[in-house]
């Protein structure tokens, strides 16, 4: 499974724990990344420059350190 995935599913859960509109806020962050998260998948491969955007997004909208 890819990184990327990883940190897909760990955003997933925290708006799903939080009780949070998933289609709001994937597109926020899909935005901010600049990689929608809905075209992440396991076989997704891996790149620094994605993943570190990803986990910046994650952490300015859900305050999920990643």
């Amino acid at each position: 499974m890819s990184q990327l995935n990883d940190l897909k599913l760990k955003i997933e859960a925290k708006i799903t724990a939080d009780g949070l509109d998933p289609v709001a806020v994937k597109g926020k962050i899909g935005l901010r990344a600049g990689k929608l998260l809905a075209f992440i998948t396991p076989s997704t491969p891996d790149d620094a420059e994605s993943i570190s955007k990803l986990k910046a997004a994650a952490k300015e909208i859900l305050n999920l350190s990643l």
